[in-house]
């Protein structure tokens, strides 16, 4: 049966009042405390939480796999080389990886992360990546429940996860991501706006435009850093990615975000250059990519009650 979300406050888009499709578990103690509660009732509330149960477990396995796919993203699209072929092999020695050891997770574990033809060591990232997005996954399950919002949660996840490990890696934001994504989250803006669909239609315009501004805030950044410094600080694929993350979550959380990735890229440089002292440590460049989708993906999840918090202090 449909129910209103029971936090709609910790919800990541700016439209509230999602409904959601998700099953809403009776608290022990009012069980307890109700005399009508019957056998029949007991059956089916051990039903109801079996089936939780179950949609979990499939939400991480279901994150596995998606995590063995994103791996291949985050290996191939900043070369610009296909998703699709060829197959998965060993960068050291190039054999072809077979089919029982392209298992998500367990694989590693049995070839005890190296390659069974050659024994070079295969990277942490692979099965980090897997664990990380079933657990987020798994998350979005367990703050949205079985909802539309928990699904357009773990996509969300999954891109931000994703463009996080490129930019870590090469500093480049493939628009293959940022692009699909910001009309992902226009569309998901519009879905999940109550009303007819006019007033979907006008949310997703909302939505696109805030995605918009974002970009124009960066752009202006980038150009006021140019006047100072004569050289870029942000990339293209920031004022991308920032809007694809507007597009989502609406201008409260997009400034939430930006200002969290911003101090923590300032902490993180700060440390970086104590532990650097050589000359070119001034030119060194930062994945600020990544700390806006760390920032993003702590806003899926309590963004909306960081924001009522900032904001109730002027109250």
């Amino acid at each position: 049966m449909a129910t209103a979300s029971a936090k709609p406050e910790a919800g990541f888009s700016f439209v509230s009042g999602v409904v959601g499709i998700g099953f809403s578990l009776p608290d022990a103690s009012v069980i307890s405390g109700h005399s009508g509660y019957t056998a029949a009732d007991a059956g089916r509330d051990s039903l109801v939480q079996g089936l939780n149960l179950l949609a979990g477990i499939f939400c991480g396995l279901l994150g596995l796999v998606f995590g063995s796919f994103l791996n291949v993203c985050i290996a191939r699209l900043p070369r610009h080389e296909s998703v699709v072929t060829p197959r998965s092999s060993c960068p050291d020695c190039g054999a072809p990886i077979g089919a029982m050891d392209n298992v998500p997770l367990l694989s590693f574990l049995v070839l005890r992360g190296r390659c069974r033809d050659c024994g070079a060591q295969i990277s942490w990232r692979y099965p980090a990546i897997e664990v990380a997005t079933a657990a987020l996954w798994v998350l979005c399950w367990l703050e949205f429940g079985l909802s539309v919002e928990a699904a357009g949660m773990a996509v969300l996840c999954f891109l931000l996860l994703g463009l996080a490990a490129m930019d870590a890696e090469t500093l480049l934001l493939p628009n293959t991501f940022t692009l699909p994504g910001i009309l992902l989250g226009v569309i998901y803006s519009g879905a999940m706006c109550p009303g007819r669909w006019l007033g979907r239609l006008r949310c997703a315009g909302v939505s696109l435009g805030w995605a918009v501004c974002a970009t124009a805030l960066i752009l202006a950044i980038r150009w006021l850093y140019w006047l100072v410094r004569q050289r870029e600080g942000m990339g293209m694929g920031d004022a991308k990615l920032l809007a694809m993350i507007a597009a989502w979550a609406g201008p409260a959380n997009a400034l939430l975000v930006f200002f969290l990735a911003v101090v923590g890229a300032a902490i993180y440089g700060v440390f970086w250059m104590a532990m650097n002292k050589g000359e070119g440590r001034a030119q060194a460049r930062m994945p600020l990519g990544s700390f806006l989708c760390a920032a993003a993906i702590y806003a899926v999840f309590e963004g909306q009650a960081t924001v009522d918090w900032y904001l109730g202090l002027f109250r």
